[in-house]
């Protein structure tokens, strides 16, 4: 019990100081931006146009003469009480939004994250057990080839083939067009999900794939499985009493840090497909100097990025029974 509320203490200090410094470093940059909050969203023309009275107005709306120290102190406190405050841009408060447009994301990053691991952790597998080999030789290829591909050209190359050289898929956004919400179908949702979903999984598989491969290497010059093979075990017999579980734990500390690596590759992503996911939030409110709404977006996928990690952690002892026991001894 002692063991337990020491780990839970421990890992709310650490997300507490993640948050801390995540929101200060995007408050840093975006004060650090060159963009003006008035040009970049009112326009030249139209800031010419208008009297002193206004603009002043205007600079008082986006926090243009407020010090920076003195905004960021009053973001958080707001986000200690559980206030995000509302977007600048959308003029709605900073948890709608983000509720909104993070529900539209799940979609295709749920998707992309099972795929990857499931993909990733079955091509490392017999890439290492068929090691030097023909398939290791075209899983390595691939999995080499996909690294070195930006994730936004592989966006378009799908999106050429599949949307508009043969048309079995839509070209973006994540309900048809001039579609009424309340006659969107699940169905439609899902299929407007494909390209990015499968530009994503097929980006995130590589890297799951090739530390899945180098720890499966290590795992079939081990002595056990020499051991194994003097007492005439087959190689599938020895890749599924003795591969699988030996790789499963990294495994699991690969496929739950790749929720950011899909966070981060949903932003270009989304922005490719018109998708309005919480990538392309995040982008509109960088560009749109939308203080609140960045700072809402760069907490709550640092939550859930750090949740992600947590969730590995715990699994930890119901993979390895030796952690299980060693944290129940100390």
């Amino acid at each position: 019990m002692k063991h337990r509320l020491q780990f839970a203490g421990k890992k709310l200090l650490r997300m507490a100081l993640l948050l801390l410094g995540v929101s200060l470093t995007a408050f840093l940059l975006m004060s650090a931006s060159p963009l003006d909050p008035l040009r970049t969203n009112v326009g030249q023309a139209a800031l010419g146009t208008m009297s002193p009275e206004q603009i002043a107005k205007l600079e008082d709306y986006w926090g243009v003469n407020t010090p920076p120290a003195e905004r960021y102190l009053g973001w958080l406190s707001d986000f200690v009480r559980g206030d995000l405050g509302a977007s600048l841009l959308y003029r709605q408060p900073v948890t709608r939004v983000v509720g909104q447009r993070l529900q539209n994301s799940l979609w295709l990053m749920a998707a992309a994250w099972v795929l990857s691991g499931v993909l990733g952790l079955a091509l490392g597998v017999i890439a290492g057990a068929c090691r030097g080999r023909l398939p290791d030789k075209l899983i390595r290829g691939y999995c080499l080839l996909i690294s070195s591909t930006p994730a936004f050209w592989l966006a378009l190359l799908l999106l050429m083939i599949f949307a508009v050289w043969l048309g079995v898929l839509p070209i973006g956004l994540s309900v048809p067009i001039g579609t009424d919400a309340a006659a969107v179908t699940l169905a439609d949702r899902l299929r407007h999900a494909v390209l990015p979903a499968l530009t994503l999984s097929i980006t995130g598989v590589a890297g799951i794939a090739l530390h899945t491969r180098e720890k499966m290497c290590d795992i079939m010059e081990s002595d056990y499985v020499l051991f194994a093979r003097a007492r005439g075990e087959s190689r599938a017999a020895i890749v599924l009493r003795h591969g699988l579980r030996n790789v499963a734990l990294p495994a699991l500390t690969l496929q739950f840090a790749s929720i950011s690596e899909i966070f981060g590759g949903s932003v270009l992503v989304e922005q490719v497909f018109s998708y309005p996911g919480l990538g392309q939030a995040a982008v509109t409110a960088g560009l749109g100097s939308d203080l609140p709404l960045l700072l809402g977006i760069t907490v709550i996928t640092a939550a859930i990025v750090f949740a992600g990690n947590l969730a590995a952690d715990l699994l930890y002892g119901a993979v390895d029974p030796r952690i299980r026991r060693g944290a129940a001894r100390t």
